[in-house]
This record gives C-alpha cells, sequence and structure tokens, in this order.
C-alpha cells in the first residue's frame, strides 16, 4: 500500500487539475480543441519536472505530453505505455469547484445547498460502496472532471513514487497525457512514433478490477433534408415539409436500438441533434455495435430509409446522407496479444481486486492507438457517473489506480527478467 502522503498527494493532483476547464470543442479546428487542455498539459508538465522528471515533452503538433521513465535494471520486458485524456466531456465546466467530504457516511449527499441540488443515494446506490472513504464531487452546477483527470492524477502519483524509490525494478514505461478523446479526435493526431511501446493501457472510466478488452464500432451518420416552403394555403403539391420528412426518417428507426434499452453487447441508434424547419432540416445520428456485421447492417438500414424517402421525389434528391466510421472494435487486435490480458489477471490476483472483463460501451483513446499497432484495452480512473454534474470519485479510488500501475510495472518484470 502506498504511505497516506500519497493519498493526500493524489488529492491535492487531482483538486488542481480538476479547476482547469478542459472542455473540448468539436466545431473547433485548433489542436488541442480548446486552450485549457494546452493549461493543463503544460501544467503537468512542470510538476512533473518539480518531482524530478527528466523526459518529459509536449507537442504542439499533436496537442501530447509524453513522459518516458528508463527502465532501472538490465531487462527483456518490451516497453509498455499508460494513456490518460485531458479533456472532459460536452457539460459546463467553467469554475469548477471540487467539494471533499471526508469520511462519507453513505448518506444523501448536498452538493449545492443554494441551489437544492442533492445527490440522493435513492437515485445512486453505488454511493453506499464508498463509505467512509474521501468522496470528491463538483458543486453540482459543472462536472467534477473525475472524467479522466483521475487517470492523469494516479498516474502523476505513480510516476511520483516510482521517482522516490528507484529500488523499483522495472522496465521501460511511457505515459502520455493527450487531448480531444471526447470529440474522438485525439488519439487520431497522435505521433506515436514518440510513444514506442509494446502495448498500452487507458485508464479511463472504470471500476478496480475493471478490464475492457472490446469496444463498440463506431459510426456517426449526418443528414440534410431539403424541403419547399411555400405558404400553407397554396401548398397542394408545391410543399415539402422537411419536418415530416425528418420525423419519418427518425420513425422508421428500429423502436428498441435505442441506448435507453440497450445494454451488455446490444448495439443501437441515436439521434443526438434535431433541427428543422420546413425548408430545411439537419439531423446528427450515432450508430454503434460491437458485432461487425451487424454494425455494417445498421449502416445499410439507414441508407435504404434515406433511398426509401428520396424515392417518393422521382429523380430529385432530398434527403442527403453522410456516413463517417469513427471508430473500431479492438477485440480483435487484444486477442491477438493474448499477454496484455494475461498481465491484468495476474496483477488483480495479486491486489485481490475482482476481474470484471466486459465490453466497453463506448470508445477510448485506444481505439485509434489499436489501428495504429499499438493494442491498447481499457482499465479503470476509479469514478463514477461520468459526463455531468452528479459525477464523483474518492481518492481512495484513484490510489487503487496508482497501486495497479506500479503492480503491472512489476509483474512485467517478473515476467520478463
Amino acid at each position: 500500500m502506498l504511505e497516506q502522503r500519497y493519498l493526500e498527494f493524489i488529492e491535492q493532483t487531482f483538486i488542481k487539475y480538476a479547476k482547469v476547464n478542459t472542455r473540448s470543442d468539436e466545431n473547433s479546428t485548433s489542436i488541442p480543441t480548446t486552450t485549457g487542455q494546452i493549461k493543463l498539459a503544460q501544467l503537468i508538465r512542470d510538476d512533473l519536472r518539480e518531482i524530478g522528471v527528466k523526459n518529459v515533452v509536449y507537442d504542439k503538433n499533436d496537442g501530447y505530453l509524453v513522459v518516458t521513465l528508463p527502465a532501472n535494471d538490465i531487462v527483456e520486458a518490451k516497453p509498455i505505455g499508460f494513456i490518460a485524456h485531458l479533456d472532459t466531456a460536452d457539460f459546463p465546466a467553467e469554475h469548477i469547484q471540487p467539494q471533499v467530504h471526508p469520511a462519507y457516511d453513505g448518506k444523501d449527499v448536498v452538493l449545492n445547498e443554494a441551489a437544492g441540488i442533492i445527490m440522493r443515494v435513492s437515485d445512486f446506490p453505488n454511493l453506499k460502496n464508498y463509505r467512509g472513504q474521501r468522496l470528491i464531487t463538483s458543486d453540482g452546477t459543472t462536472l467534477l472532471g473525475a472524467d479522466d483527470k483521475a487517470g492523469i492524477a494516479a498516474a502523476i502519483t505513480a510516476i511520483k513514487y516510482l521517482n522516490e524509490h528507484p529500488n523499483i525494478k522495472h522496465g521501460e514505461v511511457r505515459f502520455a497525457f493527450g487531448p480531444d478523446e471526447e470529440i474522438g479526435l485525439g488519439a487520431k493526431r497522435f505521433d506515436v512514433e514518440k510513444f514506442k511501446v509494446a502495448f498500452a493501457y487507458t485508464l479511463d472510466n472504470g471500476l478496480p478490477g475493471q478490464l475492457e478488452n472490446e469496444t463498440f464500432n463506431a459510426a456517426q451518420a449526418k443528414i440534410v433534408i431539403q424541403g419547399t416552403a411555400v405558404h400553407p394555403g397554396n401548398a397542394y403539391g408545391l410543399m415539402v415539409n422537411a419536418i415530416t420528412l425528418a420525423n419519418r426518417l427518425v420513425a422508421a428507426l428500429p423502436i428498441d436500438e435505442v441506448p435507453e434499452k440497450s445494454k451488455g453487447r446490444d448495439g443501437f441508434f441515436l439521434v443526438t441533434s434535431f433541427s428543422a424547419t420546413i425548408a430545411e432540416a439537419k439531423l446528427n445520428i450515432i450508430i454503434r455495435d460491437f458485432d461487425k456485421e451487424a454494425f455494417a447492417n445498421k449502416k445499410k438500414l439507414l441508407q435504404q430509409i434515406v433511398a426509401r424517402l428520396n424515392g417518393e421525389f422521382f429523380n430529385e434528391q432530398k434527403v442527403f446522407l453522410k456516413i463517417t466510421d469513427q471508430y473500431h472494435n479492438i477485440a480483435d487486435t487484444i486477442k491477438q496479444h493474448p499477454y496484455i490480458t494475461d498481465l491484468i489477471l495476474q496483477v488483480y490476483t495479486k491486489l485481490g481486486l475482482k476481474p470484471v472483463i466486459h465490453p466497453f460501451r463506448g470508445g477510448t483513446d485506444g481505439n485509434a492507438l489499436t489501428e495504429k499497432g499499438i493494442p491498447t484495452p481499457n482499465l479503470f480512473n476509479g469514478g463514477e457517473n461520468f459526463h455531468g454534474q452528479y459525477e464523483f470519485v474518492t481518492t481512495e479510488a484513484m490510489l487503487q489506480v496508482s497501486q495497479t500501475i506500479l503492480a503491472i510495472l512489476a509483474q512485467h518484470y517478473q515476467n520478463n527478467k
């Protein structure tokens, strides 16, 4: 177990990072998409240099901060990496005020008394699992940023520990802190030539003991419907109501293949935005599925629906569809490298963590990195209720992430010495 001073360090580090607004912006063309992410990367760089880490490089071309700790013994262990992301989700992130609830009593948590914002155990029964721990929340008006600053703080704490305990033998290890994960851009831009590792783990959403070695296949559909607006009194045979067509398109999607009715390995369609007038409608739909064939069929179904609507107007196209693949399931690649999973199972057993291997109902930086030749499943960062005002993490859970990183390095060294 890490000493008490590391508990204090990880909490203070997390709170400092959480206060920096790093919300990414999908409409920006800058790299990173927001200046707050640069500010955080530079803050992390300065903190690492202060604790004595020498090889810390920030690359303005892709927005990544890469840290390299050299092997401190002659060992055949292949270099491995850990990755956490700088940005937070599309939710208010200005003036984040982290609140620490020491020795949490397992009851409802008043986040903001003046605004009447309460995180109730009846809504979030998982809170009871953290009784007695140091619970950290926002003030209820913003997200907290545990996704993924909990992962960052845990990585920094592990680096600090290794730097202060050179007697702990390990092979070469690299850490990367990158931007724009929430909008799927960061890892696609990452120049992995400076991150030469055999495999890596993301420290993203999840609970201790978790391993996510499978993700969705993901695509985004952008649809524009061109209507014809005329006076309703003279509309017969002339008006084409884009709102009506948009509603018909959405109604033609499978009624049960939506997130609120999906779990496990179920896929779904999700309309994420819908704006319309009679003259024009714009829709954004995301498509998700674990199975390659089912994923392809979902895209095909949407194309058929659009073709059917266009068919009503003879040779004139009214509905325009563009489908873009966002990322692909990492499962096939991870299965080709069983050591990556076996290593984690060895570590979890030694730490007394119950392994929970399941598909991640989303994507991480690991999707792009895996496609670039670095197999990268996801571990955990210890937080819960991500992407909203009820997000939380405990100091103890973050420290468990740090302990897991250290145990992975120690086991990997033992396996290859």
